[in-house]
Order: structure tokens, then sequence, then C-alpha cells
């Protein structure tokens, strides 16, 4: 749901009282809605000034905000009033000193902040590049994108709570999505499980794919015995990847996948399922002498903005690999 116009003060996210109520009304009643929404209680619109816990009651009833996140802010003393605006506490500064996240990036760590392809008061969408983890898989790991993204919301004085939405292999480039507070963190999350999150990749895999296009449907599970393996397996997880060749050379294509689920390592299992692993991907039979890691990166991410609804498109420019990958598969396509 669209909830309209907020601006942002200082820890405070600022709604015109009036102006959401009109909105919620004409959003409720919206005949082009794909269903008929469930039925309201009947609660008038408080007056501004009301207290906390009937505005609470109102944005419940209306489903405006995710109801954890309302009930939290009205336990702080979250929710107030100036005078005809709404003020919700949605970014509420942390203290660096007291986060082990923050604490590890004010040690003067060298981790570099990747490119920054959006930002704004919810969130946040990083280029990471090959080589760099998203999060520490064992304590005390120093140069993850998280770290960085710390670093980054300490350069800006803004240490808010930042946390990944989704990951990427260490060794995969491209964008990673961050919500930088609870609310835009409960949305995204829920996007997610709607699969409204939408990621796109370039792959250049081994031998010359035959089809233009296709779609691979096969559930994905452990190995149970290669600890880091995933596999295609009966009683694994459903796993859907959709691909379309960009070009086909001798030994090498390069293809452009879609994902419409999210599993461990899919594009790599896949691919390799169907005999095409990834340059670089000795994991799943890839040549790791042509390129020390899988020659995969993430093109580009489009997601439901956490405030607005409106979609949000992050791509990210092909690496310098890439690059030189494709122009010698498109050498040896002619």
């Amino acid at each position: 749901m669209t909830i309209g116009q907020a601006i942002r003060n200082g820890q405070w996210l600022e709604l015109d009282w009036p102006a959401l109520a009109a909105n919620a009304a004409s959003e409720i009643s919206d005949p082009s809605a794909e269903k008929a929404p469930a039925a309201l209680p009947e609660l008038a619109q408080p007056r501004a000034g009301s207290h906390p816990h009937l505005v609470r009651q109102w944005l419940l009833a209306r489903s405006l905000f995710p109801e954890k996140w309302i009930n939290r802010l009205f336990s702080v003393g979250g929710i107030q009033w100036r005078g005809e605006t709404l003020q919700l506490l949605a970014f509420p500064p942390i203290n660096p000193h007291s986060d082990p996240l923050y604490r590890k990036a004010l040690a003067g760590s060298n981790t570099v902040v990747p490119e920054v392809l959006f930002e704004d008061d919810f969130c946040i969408v990083f280029h990471k590049p090959a080589g760099m983890a998203v999060h520490e898989s064992v304590p005390g790991q120093y140069g993850t994108l998280d770290e960085a993204a710390a670093i980054h919301m300490l350069r800006l004085g803004d240490p808010l709570t930042v946390r990944h939405i989704h990951r990427l292999d260490d060794d995969t480039s491209g964008p990673v999505l961050y919500a930088k507070n609870d609310l835009a963190g409960w949305k995204l999350d829920d996007a997610m499980r709607r699969k409204e999150i939408d990621r796109q990749y370039i792959a250049v895999v081994h031998g010359r794919v035959s089809k233009s296009s296709d779609t691979i449907n096969l559930p994905i599970g452990k190995d149970r015995h290669h600890r880091a393996r995933r596999r295609v397996s009966e009683s694994g997880e459903q796993a859907v990847t959709h691909y379309e060749v960009l070009e086909a050379g001798s030994q090498a294509s390069i293809v452009r996948v879609k994902l419409e689920t999210g599993r461990t390592h899919q594009i790599r299992v896949h691919m390799s399922y169907i005999g095409h692993p990834l340059v670089g991907d000795a994991l799943y039979g890839g040549d790791s002498r042509l390129l020390p890691h899988q020659a995969l990166h993430g093109e580009k991410l489009l997601f439901p903005h956490p405030w607005n609804g409106l979609v949000v498109e992050a791509a990210a420019t092909w690496p310098q690999w890439l690059e030189q990958l494709a122009r010698n598969v498109q050498s040896r396509s002619k």
C-alpha cells in the first residue's frame, strides 16, 4: 500500500495527518483493487493530538504499517504529535560504541566502501565486488559488505541499523540491497517473500549453449558428500532459473539469468547440471585457470520501494573481468 508523502526530521518520520487519512480511505475503497479488503473495524480517525493508543489502533485497523513495528513504537513513546503532523520514531540512532558491527567499523579497518547504486532515507544498494563477503562467516571477520555499510553510515554521521535484505556469494559481484531502518526491513523482507524483488545476472559458462533460452525447474538440496556444495535433488527445495543466451562461442557462452527462487548456489548448480558450468567455478566443474572465481555478476536489481511502493531499478555495470571474458567469447563466436 502506498502511504503517501513523508518527511524525515532527524529521528522522526513526519506525516501530514489529514492527508494520511484521505490517502488511506481512497486506497481502501479503490474499486480497481484485485480483491476486496477484509472488513475493517468501524474506527473513526482520531483527531490530531489524540492519545497515541488511539492513533495506534487506527493505523493498525488500516493496515498502514507492520503491526510489530507500530506496537514497538508505541511501547517506547515513538508515536507523537507536532501540530497536525504525526511523528513516528522511524530513524532511532544507535550508539556505535555498543553495536558490534559499528565497533568494527570504528576500529580503523581497511575495508573499502563499494560504489553506491541507490540511496535514500529508507534503503541503500551497494555494488559488491567479487571477493567480498556480505556478512561475516566466522567471528571477528573483517572486510565484509556489512562492515562497509556501517562505515558508510558513520561517514554520513547517521548511524542507523543497516541490514542486508538478500545476499550474494562471496565471489559474485553485483547489487546488494540494505534496509536503513526496521520499517524498511520488514517491508523489504515481505517483498522478498512475495517474490517482488527481481534479480538479473550475467554468467559466462563453458561450452556453446544450444538453446537460445530455457527454464530450468529442478529442486536443489545439500550435497551429503561435500559440505560446501549443493546439488539437484528430488528431496531438495524448488528452484526455478530462467536464462537466455546473449552470445554463444565455440568454447563458452554468455547468458542472462533471472531467478524465480533464491536457493544457495542456484545458478551455479543449475548451469552445471545441464552441462555448462560457470567459467572459474571449480566447485561445480568450471575451469579456474581462466578466472579465479565464478564468472557471475548481478547485473540488475529491481525492488518495490519500502515507503511508496514504486519500483526502484539498480543497475551494476559489468566489471573489467566480465568485459574481458565477453570479448573473448565474442571473438570466438564469429
